[in-house]
């Protein structure tokens, strides 16, 4: 009850607001401020902040908080959030007309939209920032002249940036779809690592049939995985033998040509290889069902070691990976198998569109450049480290002596002190709410252990998987993530898409399962994705891709 009856105050909300919006920036506009962000007169300018604040964050006490008023002559006056709701609370403010100057967002936890910036937009409520940026963000323009995704994922159909989202370029998330192998039991069993859909599948028989766990019980899961968020699906690293599967959209390119691949004879062959692990008792069926937790049951058995492969991002999630934790060092990364017509790695750039930074008619002039330049702050290499690390000394500290960088090839930049047992949250950093240049070379610079086994070598152990699937996408891939849609058209392509998706995802599970036969319904299953208006969501997305940027 109480979801909907929130659902109703939104609606009857935004009905006001387009009049309310309209009413806001022009009474507080003044004279533009000084360089640090003070006004002409000495006064600190004032900003309305909307925030996502974690449990272990008061960014009205917070130390970069203080460190940001007095480096940019700012008070801020923030209106905090937790995580859950978090949506709901911004477009109550939104509906209401009494909101901030400020939107400032974790981008996973709710964001702008696509569809919300342009609607806003063009409404007045949000301003566009390009002059803003042209004028006392360099370090933002230079961002954004020199990463072509992030420029088209920053820019509108009509040249405006509405809003910034993060540049978070995490690399082992870029490569969702891995599979960690467990080594102990090739090893007990005296098999190779497989390296084609065949030998995968020996590999899985051999786990199921002949007991490597020793306990003398046929209780092995020789494949699982999970339905609980991206890169625990187990059919997009088996499909990639086949045809590419981005385990999103489903859309492939060739030649510049937007297609879907869930309708050729290459997704129909992976399918039944899929189906053929299914019928020999070689996939967990929970592996189409089941959530987080019981995927991670599986892999932290106390009684016996379960687990042949696990499909995942990263091991963490499907057991307790560390030193101390009994399977961790069991799991390895198996590179893309090579099968039929392919050996592909599933790329996704691991930044979402929309925008987790905007500014709205409230602000006035002397606010929205004070923010702008806070920004640009955190697009520095100082910035960044302070915004997110902490202070220099307690919360991260300069390399010492033979410390080695994430990337080995690069010189390491810093090292982040964890938490003592016991001790209270710094409370020094706006942690995720700033990653706004996280740029891989960035991240590739932070000191990791060398164990990659040990907890301070974990994300060594990520990346050296992902080095495994870097460049095996396809030449052309689908950049969803890059593209606006036309507003006008935006509510019809995101109905259809979520339809196809829903489709394409039922029907392998139908076919894989047996409850559809690829022989007899094959024809009839296209026919189905046809009548969902799929060539009409492919024209859509054409023109999407078309407009972009980085189509030219």
């Amino acid at each position: 009850m109480r979801k909907t009856g929130t659902r109703l105050l939104v609606l009857i909300l935004m009905l006001g607001l387009v009049l309310a919006g309209c009413s806001g920036g022009n009474d507080n506009e003044g004279s533009e401020g000084t360089e640090g962000g003070l006004q002409d007169s000495g006064e600190k300018v004032t900003i309305n902040v909307f925030a996502h604040q974690s449990s272990d964050v008061d960014l009205k006490t917070n130390k970069f908080t203080k460190k940001m008023e007095e480096q940019f002559g700012i008070k801020f006056n923030w209106t905090t959030v937790p995580f859950d709701g978090a949506a709901e609370k911004r477009q109550i403010s939104l509906a209401s007309g009494d909101y901030p100057d400020l939107y400032m967002l974790i981008p996973w936890v709710d964001r702008f939209s696509q569809t919300d910036l342009l609607k806003f937009g063009q409404q007045g409520v949000i301003i566009p920032l390009n002059d803003l940026i042209e004028e006392h963000a360099p370090h933002i323009k230079e961002v954004l002249e020199n990463n072509e995704y992030y420029k088209a994922m920053n820019t509108a159909p009509d040249g405006k940036i509405y809003g910034l989202t993060g540049l978070n370029e995490c690399f082992h998330c870029s490569y969702p779809n891995k599979m960690w192998i467990n080594t102990k039991w090739l090893d007990q069993l005296g098999l190779a690592q497989p390296t084609t859909p065949e030998e995968f599948k020996a590999v899985l028989e051999a786990f199921k049939t002949q007991d490597p766990n020793g306990n003398g019980k046929a209780d092995e899961v020789p494949l699982s995985g999970s339905v609980e968020n991206f890169g625990v699906h187990v059919i997009p690293y088996l499909m990639n033998g086949f045809i590419y599967n981005d385990d999103r959209t489903y859309l492939i390119m060739k030649e510049g040509k937007v297609d879907t691949a869930a309708n050729k004879p290459e997704w129909r062959e992976a399918l039944a290889y899929i189906k053929s692990l299914y019928d020999g008792g070689l996939i967990d069926p929970g592996a189409f069902t089941q959530n987080a937790g019981a995927y991670k049951k599986i892999g932290d058995n106390a009684d016996a070691q379960l687990l042949g492969a696990g499909a995942g991002m990263h091991p963490a999630l499907f057991l307790t990976t560390g030193e101390d934790a009994p399977y961790s060092k069991d799991y390895n990364p198996l590179p893309p198998l090579q099968g039929p017509h392919a050996n592909y790695a599933t790329f996704n750039y691991p930044i979402d569109p929309g925008a987790s930074f905007v500014l709205t008619n409230k602000a006035s002039k002397e606010t929205q450049i004070a923010a702008i330049k806070m920004l640009d702050y955190f697009y520095t290499q100082e910035g960044a480290m302070l915004s997110y690390l902490g202070e220099e000394g307690k919360s991260w500290r300069k390399p010492q002596d033979g410390e080695i960088a994430l990337n080995d090839k690069v010189e390491p930049l810093y090292k982040s002190i964890p938490l003592e047992s016991g001790e209270q949250p710094r409370n020094d950093s706006w942690g995720a709410l700033t990653q706004y240049n996280h740029h891989r070379a960035y991240r590739d610079a932070e000191v990791q252990g060398t164990d990659i086994y040990a907890n301070d070598g974990y994300e060594r152990r990520l990346y050296e998987a992902t080095l495994l699937m870097e460049g095996k996408e396809p030449k052309e891939i689908f950049p969803h993530w890059a593209l606006w849609v036309d507003p006008l058209v935006a509510d019809e392509a995101s109905m259809m898409q979520t339809n196809i998706k829903d489709y394409v995802d039922q029907n392998a599970l139908l076919f894989i399962t047996g409850a559809k036969s690829l022989d007899k319904d094959w024809e009839d299953y296209v026919k189905g994705l046809e009548g969902l208006n799929m060539q009409r969501y492919l024209e859509i997305m054409q023109a999407a891709y078309d407009s972009s940027t980085i189509s030219k």
